[in-house]
């Protein structure tokens, strides 16, 4: 009886891997041996900086309030602690925004905090 190695289901499985490995530079793209080897690298790396990134916005917001906030005569856990105190809850990104495009706003918060 012959031996039965499936080889539809091998070879979709080869093709999802090597449509993953398009635009990779040289043999990385077109070989299966390597490219299944970096596609699995590139997903590993992918699942780890989704995490990352929000770890990298979150510390950017975090430093762009402290700027516009030193410019207001107050430090970031000084206006943190406020906005908790007064009970306002508007959160980092948006405080950040505030601060980038709307400065006049960002120094009416200042000193609802510091009032």
């Amino acid at each position: 009886m012959p031996r039965a190695k499936n080889k539809v289901a091998s070879r979709n499985r080869r093709r999802r891997t090597l449509q993953l490995a398009k635009g990779y530079w040289g043999l990385r793209s077109n070989v299966w041996t390597i490219a299944k080897n970096h596609v699995e690298k590139g997903l590993t790396h992918a699942f780890r900086d989704r995490r990352l990134k929000k770890r990298n916005f979150r510390s950017l917001w975090i430093v762009r309030i402290n700027a516009a906030a030193r410019l207001n005569g107050t430090t970031y856990s000084r206006l943190i602690d406020g906005l908790n105190k007064k009970g306002l809850g508007i959160n980092r990104k948006v405080l950040a925004d505030i601060a980038m495009n709307e400065p006049a706003v960002f120094t009416s918060i200042v000193k609802h905090v510091n009032s």
